[in-house]
């Protein structure tokens, strides 16, 4: 019986009782276990739970890397196969989670048809819609990130292709699919900002070298970047120092698509005291050449950044110095400039932000 258990035993289950993921690939999350033969008809997924650890609905397909598609090869970022969601297709699995914590979705994604394309994300019961009509990365992926915070300690997190057309396989390809534990950013005596390093944020996959979008309108509450909320109409890319230059720290922020591609924080302020705003400005070693320009605004006050660009990475410092005429202040930070890779002018990029600190000057200095 349970209660002749030595009580270490006791604790061990308990233990295993209580685990909940925190951080990389969902099991089978780049999906390298597919369907048996007789599961697939041609590409398509043939049974509910044919992939293992998932369970589908609508027109799925099985895609391996190579796969012709007409003229276009498919091309699998992460190991060999990916999933395809076609006509009102959609994937999901369960995930041991803690309650009350905030967690960040991370997959990528690229469209395989001209439409375009969104994907219904959720985490029971919360969910958000992720467009995907700007491809960012030259290679035609992009991964993307999402948050939640958990309302109990199972989830099933879902991927929905709501789209509906006349090709029932016309949707995209969905592979590495990975969640992360957040941790709520605090404001410290030597910042008023919460995240300005940006060092907490989404889950970046080891093996893919173009970062994570953080997408479009996404308020600070259901921010995969947390303290910070994306104002505008297009994404930024969250960077990581394994595979870009970043002034400082592992993180950074790039502003991809001028004034479309912004992300701001509002921090309480005393009226009349004196602050400073300061930042870095840069470039991620990304072939991004040219001339940059960083504009920053607390209040009403702002201050342009240039950044001549060599594309090989590279920063320097900015300070605001302005003084508080309301109790709260919206920091905002974008991009002046629309730039384009010099390797690929079809490749949005920008400036690189980090390093973000406001601190209150007590005795500021006097000409």
């Amino acid at each position: 019986m349970l209660r002749l258990l030595p009580s270490f035993l006791l604790l061990c289950v308990a233990c295993q009782l209580a685990a909940a993921f925190t951080d990389g690939l969902l099991p089978n999350g780049n999906f390298e276990q597919g369907p048996k033969p007789w599961q697939l008809k041609g590409t398509k997924v043939a049974g509910r739970d044919a992939i293992p650890r998932w369970q589908i609905t609508g027109f799925v397909e099985y895609i391996q890397w190579g796969q012709k598609q007409g003229d276009m090869l498919l091309v699998v970022p992460e190991g060999s196969y990916a999933v395809r969601l076609g006509n009102d297709a959609s994937i999901k699995q369960s995930v041991k989670v803690t309650k009350g914590v905030r967690y960040s979705l991370t997959f990528s994604a690229a469209r395989t048809c001209a439409q375009e394309e969104r994907l219904n994300v959720s985490a029971s019961p919360e969910s958000g819609v992720l467009p995907m009509q700007t491809m960012y990365s030259s290679n035609g992926w992009d991964s993307y990130a999402w948050a939640w915070l958990a309302k109990s300690d199972e989830v099933e997190v879902v991927i929905h292709n709501t789209g509906v057309s006349e090709d029932p396989a016309c949707g995209p390809l969905i592979d590495s699919v990975a969640i992360k534990q957040l941790f709520p950013p605090r404001r410290t005596n030597t910042n008023l900002l919460k995240n300005g390093d940006f060092e907490e944020g989404p889950y970046i996959l080891p093996n893919t070298t173009w970062g994570v979008l953080i997408p479009p309108q996404i308020e600070d509450d259901h921010s995969p970047l947390p303290g910070w909320m994306v104002e505008s109409l297009k994404a930024v890319k969250y960077l990581d120092a394994e595979h870009f230059s970043v002034p400082r720290g592992r993180r950074a922020v790039e502003l991809l698509a001028g004034k479309e591609s912004a992300i701001a924080q509002v921090v309480r302020t005393v009226p009349g005291r004196r602050y400073a705003l300061s930042f870095a400005v840069g470039d991620a070693s990304n072939a991004c050449e040219g001339s940059l320009l960083v504009e920053a605004f607390a209040g009403e006050h702002t201050i342009k950044v240039p950044y001549e660009s060599k594309g090989r990475g590279g920063s320097k410092r900015a300070v605001l110095q302005f003084t508080a005429t309301t109790a709260r202040t919206r920091v905002v930070f974008w991009s002046s400039y629309y730039n384009t890779r010099s390797d690929d002018l079809s490749s949005l990029c920008g400036p690189v932000l980090d390093d973000v600190a406001l601190v209150s000057v007590r005795y500021p200095k006097h000409a």
